[in-house]
């Protein structure tokens, strides 16, 4: 978490995503080494920027053929102590992350290098995780990354909070960065944790920052209102040993309800600034279906199986398709919603997408053809990188078996 925050504050002075990064690295690197030695400090965050900014002031001074400029903030930029905690850690690093967003969704790089380098470089998401979320190779996914800080470097694109028009014209993309920064941490797709909290705190930070400046943008809002919902579920989306535990089964009276209430102002905002929901917002709408529910057995999934038809319609995905099955499959049935998902089972791009057989699994355990359902759990099991969920499938086909 704190790389993304390293690399934002070194990319305004440096201007350089690519040398950011590198510094950023380095400071992490000589805290693995000297932190077993010298004790963890009081305040990491702000050992980290004070070491990295040194860094940085060494590095410009190194290029004394660059400008003047550069030159000139080496020679008068402030370095934090470590009691300055406050000043490391807040202020003009928030606008930084933004303006990092805003800088890696620039135009002059495809759509899908935009959003490959912003979660590489602001999440710390690896390669592998970005293209499992892509559903390509890992190799083509760190093709993109180190093609697109090339690019910047070379158009020499400004490190800024944009307005008016160019504004709106990035939105989109910074948008599924924070959405999918947002989703990675709601379920991690790889690793021994099933969510990382962490990373939902900052999307979600960064998406309050984001609606400050962009108030009449009614998706900024449907995206804050579906993050807002969506975190206040987090706590009791694990066990006591931090197992995977899914939304039937949480208890409802510990979700988050400040959060929840958030989340549906924030929903309520988007829909008087637009009343046609978008994809975002749209989805924020099924997320309070679910919190406006006192319990698993009152959701209204004949509500949530129209919304999910809506938002296919918007934004068609065979992962949205997967969605509706299962709503349709509460709403009206696991037969209805069984037929579609064997129809997605065809779709190239899902192949290796281990919640397609899951949720296979899930409709078949429920028509009672549990030896089918078993196989499909072992085959989601073998699929997925995540620890935690590959034990809790691997759990769901011992119990069909038995």
């Amino acid at each position: 978490m704190e790389s993304a925050k390293l690399i934002a504050s070194l990319t305004r002075i440096l201007r350089d995503v690519g040398d950011a990064e590198d510094l950023a690295q380095e400071a992490l690197v000589i805290a693995l080494e000297r932190w077993p030695k010298i004790g963890i400090p009081d305040n990491p965050g702000a050992w980290l920027m004070t070491t990295a900014k040194r860094r940085a002031v060494d590095l410009i001074r190194r290029r004394k053929v660059r400008d003047q400029k550069y030159v000139e903030i080496a020679h008068g930029m402030d370095l934090y102590k470590e009691d300055h905690v406050d000043d490391a850690l807040n202020g003009e690093i928030d606008d930084d992350l933004l303006r990092l967003i805003f800088m890696t969704c620039h135009p002059v790089l495809s759509q899908d290098a935009r959003v490959a380098l912003t979660l590489r470089l602001l999440c710390g998401i690896t390669t592998n995780e970005i293209a499992r979320s892509f559903l390509v190779a890992e190799s083509t996914i760190a093709q993109r990354v180190v093609r697109a800080k090339r690019i910047l470097r070379s158009k020499k694109v400004a490190f800024e909070v944009l307005t008016g028009k160019q504004r709106k014209e990035r939105l989109s993309d910074v948008l599924e960065v924070i959405y999918l920064m947002f989703n990675e941490g709601y379920s991690a797709t790889s690793g021994d944790q099933w969510i990382r909290p962490l990373l939902c705190q900052e999307a979600l930070r960064l998406g309050r920052v984001l609606s400050e400046v962009t108030p009449n943008e009614p998706e900024v809002y449907g995206l804050v209102a579906l993050m807002e919902i969506q975190s206040s579920r987090l706590k009791t989306r694990i066990g006591p040993k931090g197992e995977p535990v899914l939304l039937m089964d949480q208890n409802r009276a510990n979700w988050d309800r400040l959060l929840i209430r958030r989340g549906l102002a924030a929903l309520k905002y988007s829909k008087k600034l637009d009343s046609t929901l978008g994809p975002y917002a749209l989805q924020a709408a099924i997320s309070a279906c679910h919190a406006e529910a006192p319990t698993a057995a009152e959701t209204d999934w004949i509500r949530i199986a129209a919304l999910y038809e809506a938002l296919s319609r918007v934004a068609p995905s065979p992962i949205v398709e997967l969605n509706r099955a299962v709503a349709i499959s509460m709403a009206f049935g696991p037969s209805f919603g069984l037929q579609i998902v064997d129809k997605l089972s065809a779709e190239p791009s899902l192949k290796g997408y281990h919640l397609l057989h899951s949720v296979r699994g899930d409709l078949l355990v429920k028509l009672g053809r549990f030896d089918e359902a078993r196989t499909e759990f072992e085959r989601s099991a073998a699929m997925t990188q995540n620890a935690r969920e590959k034990m809790l499938l691997r759990n769901r086909a011992n119990e069909c078996e038995s």
